[in-house]
């Protein structure tokens, strides 16, 4: 009877050869690859045995595989978008009618630099800082946070602290937690203190001269006034790099200007002007590359600006967001390209990574390797 117990259901032989399970196996498991590309890397890691060689190490990574692969591509990327901004504009390509030196075309590739207010809390802020004092970056989109902490900074400092802080204890304190950063209360009064006068000045300007002020205009000021070359605000106002903050009220100096509206009302902020600025400073690029840390609005913000020229020719995205849920910040750059924000023969790069690990060295790598490379060729000259 068949299926007894005891009954033998091995297949049968083919004569002398394999048996057909033999052959089942060999086309399911064992079958032949086609040959990869002669051009296609072949994974390999740093060998410690050369030594301790972080230049060396760092190499590695566009072979090392997973993320590491991704920031060394992303090195790549901004190599080139600094290669072809160091290549001199045409004489028909200057911007000799621009009146706004802020958004004159000065260079070859304009840098977008995008970054969310966490990054000016972490010790990032000391990148963008090296960034912007050197006039590395063109241009510069953040949110509220990316403003107010980078002056708050000037007045009091962020401490490190832990993430597992209990926030009750914290409120007890009146310590604010970001993340492991801890901000005291103290330092948003002393941040009161010093920009109410300064609201006050930019109302008397308005009623007095008919200044009509732009959210990038007011951190211009704020820039000059802070006047701490440890501040991002400073260097970009001396410089001459726009900052532009799309939702410039979402944060800390959005409620002082909420308290100085019943203080001293009427301080009228136009937000328009701040589109028509940044849109033509992408408009009016030879080349454009974008580099933004994090997502939201400065990430769409500057991809919308771009998409006013058809698409950047370089972009590299840092941030942790996932595809999945539709979000612009987790969105991949292939979707940028389907709508123009990117063009499609640009090579961008995404990585998955918290942008305190990766930006100091992708700066490391491309920005600060030229920068002192440029120091040592002319010893007796300080670059910009």
């Amino acid at each position: 009877m068949s299926g007894t117990s005891g009954e033998n259901h091995e297949l049968p032989s083919l004569g002398d050869g394999p048996t057909i399970e033999t052959l089942l196996e060999r086309d399911a498991v064992m079958q032949a690859s086609i040959p990869l590309p002669s051009s296609t890397p072949i994974v390999e890691g740093y060998d410690w045995n050369a030594g301790v060689d972080y230049k060396e190490l760092f190499k590695t990574y566009r072979t090392a595989g997973f993320q590491a692969t991704s920031l060394g591509l992303a090195i790549d990327e901004v190599n080139r978008m600094l290669d072809c901004r160091e290549r001199p504009l045409s004489p028909n390509s200057l911007d000799t009618l621009e009146e706004d030196p802020f958004i004159q075309r000065r260079t070859n590739c304009t840098i977008f630099l995008g970054y969310t207010s966490n990054m000016v809390s972490s010790g990032i802020r000391d990148s963008i800082r090296f960034l912007v004092q050197h006039k590395m970056v063109d241009c510069i989109v953040t949110t509220a946070g990316g403003v107010e902490e980078d002056l708050i900074k000037c007045l009091a400092p962020t401490y490190v602290g832990d993430f597992n802080i209990d926030g009750r204890i914290l409120r007890d304190k009146a310590i604010n937690r970001i993340g492991n950063l801890l901000v005291p209360n103290d330092n948003y009064c002393k941040f009161e203190d010093w920009v109410m006068p300064r609201l006050d000045a930019l109302l008397d300007e308005q009623k007095k001269k008919g200044k009509v002020w732009s959210p990038s205009t007011i951190i211009e000021r704020l820039g000059h006034e802070i006047n701490d070359s440890n501040s991002i605000l400073y260097w970009a106002a001396k410089n001459r790099i726009p900052i532009f903050c799309p939702a410039l009220t979402d944060g800390s100096l959005g409620d002082m200007m909420y308290f100085h509206s019943y203080r001293n009302p009427g301080l009228v902020i136009d937000i328009l002007q701040d589109l028509r600025r940044l849109n033509r400073i992408a408009v009016k690029s030879t080349n454009t590359g974008m580099i933004i840390l994090g997502g939201g609005v400065v990430k769409h913000h500057i991809c919308n600006a771009n998409l006013m020229r058809n698409g950047a020719e370089y972009s590299v995205f840092i941030n942790t967001g996932a595809e999945f849920d539709g979000s612009d910040s987790g969105a991949r750059p292939d979707e940028a390209i389907s709508w123009g924000k990117i063009k499609r023969t640009a090579q961008p790069v995404k990585v998955y990574a918290e942008a305190t690990l990766v930006f100091p060295i992708l700066v490391g790598e491309t920005f600060a390797a030229r920068h002192f490379a440029k120091k040592a060729k002319i010893p007796n000259r300080l670059c910009d």
